[in-house]
């Protein structure tokens, strides 16, 4: 029984066709289907990154990291089937951030690559800080409050002040004065000194008007 050429190649073809529909699933590899946040994305606020794969991964390492290679992953990733999870630390800073991972895929190939987001934080306070702002505001004061003290009282109150405390002190200031002007000597004495020689000069006078008579 003779094969037609063109039988031969309709089954070649066949062949090739089938082994290619076979063979191209065990060449696919696993890829990320998607992340959240997602490349290029500008977020305000992040505690967590998530990685989706089209297969099952395994030992994922989960890099997030600033320009200047500060990392802010918290701890160890973890793998629920197709997705990664990473959990970040609470202080990130606005700023440029990159998503750096690396998972082995179902058939033992390795899968890595990076993943660049913005976090641009939010200008909103949160409502503690709203509340310690409105607890340390100094209280408003009133221009024509009562309780404030006239200029003028400060003033006044030390001129009395003043004044009261030479008269207070004139009696012994006098004294001291007094004193001073005597030599110390107490008053009395020169009164009677002086008594004295007036007795003197008047008895002068006496006897040298009766020489004369």
């Amino acid at each position: 029984m003779k094969t037609s050429p063109v039988a031969v190649a309709l089954a070649l073809l066949a062949a090739l066709v089938l082994g290619t529909a076979f063979a191209s699933p065990a060449l696919a590899h696993d890829t990320l289907r998607s992340s959240d946040p997602a490349k290029g994305a500008k977020v305000e606020s992040l505690d967590e990154v998530k990685l989706t794969f089209s297969s099952k991964v395994r030992f994922p390492t989960v890099v997030v990291h600033t320009s200047d290679n500060t990392a802010y992953q918290d701890g160890k990733p973890s793998v629920d089937g197709e997705v990664v999870t990473q959990k970040l630390k609470g202080d990130l800073p606005p700023g440029g951030y990159v998503i750096a991972y690396r998972v082995v895929s179902s058939d033992g190939h390795p899968i890595e690559g990076e993943i660049p987001f913005t976090l641009v934080g939010s200008d909103k306070p949160t409502p503690a800080e709203s509340s310690s702002e409105a607890g340390t505001a100094p209280p408003t004061e009133s221009p024509a409050s009562p309780a404030s003290p006239s200029p003028s009282a400060s003033p006044a109150s030390t001129e009395t002040a003043a004044d009261a405390s030479p008269v207070g002190q004139a009696p012994a200031a006098q004294a001291s004065d007094a004193s001073q002007s005597s030599g110390g000597v107490p008053g009395w004495v020169w009164l009677v000194i002086g008594g004295l020689t007036g007795v003197g000069i008047g008895l002068f006078f006496s006897l040298r008007n009766k020489k004369n008579q």
